[in-house]
């Protein structure tokens, strides 16, 4: 009985975000811009936060809990996997993954673009079934970073 209480005090907890997530969703998602040298970004923190906060209020955002914090999410609109960020004390613990299946659990398919230059991201998405569909210059998105674009089942790629 211990071990098994142990356990689920450990296990995170996914659920549907609150107003009040905002700001630690934003948090995570500025730590990866701010932690990434590459990236160039296109936003200030307050559009960021606006951004998360406007898809916290349309329903479209899951969380990922460790320890009563928010400690991932990822914003789903339709098909489109908008974003997925986990903090950096929490990544290699599987949240991703978890956010990713439920995404999968609750769609027949799936889209996403990420940065070419982001290969840890690539790696991630590659693991999980998605298949790369295409790639661009950059033209077309706000920071101007080549993109590759990334859909889930593989059949969807054809």
């Amino acid at each position: 009985m211990r071990l098994a209480l142990r356990f689920a005090r450990r296990a995170p907890r996914l659920r549907r975000a609150r107003p009040k997530d905002a700001a630690a969703c934003a948090a995570i998602l500025r730590g990866w811009i701010d932690e990434t040298p590459w990236f160039r970004t296109a936003h200030p923190p307050r559009a960021d936060a606006r951004s998360v906060a406007g898809r916290i209020d349309a329903g479209a955002v899951t969380v990922a809990e460790r320890g009563g914090a928010v400690a991932a999410f990822l914003a789903l609109e339709g098909d489109y996997v908008a974003c997925l960020y986990v903090a950096p004390d929490a990544r290699g613990a599987g949240l991703g993954r978890r956010l990713i299946a439920r995404a999968k659990r609750r769609r027949q398919r799936l889209c996403l673009w990420t940065f070419q230059a982001n290969a840890a991201a690539r790696r991630f998405y590659e693991r999980e079934g998605f298949v790369e569909r295409r790639r661009t210059d950059g033209r077309d998105n706000d920071e101007g970073l080549p993109d590759v674009e990334y859909v889930w089942p593989a059949q969807e790629a054809a």
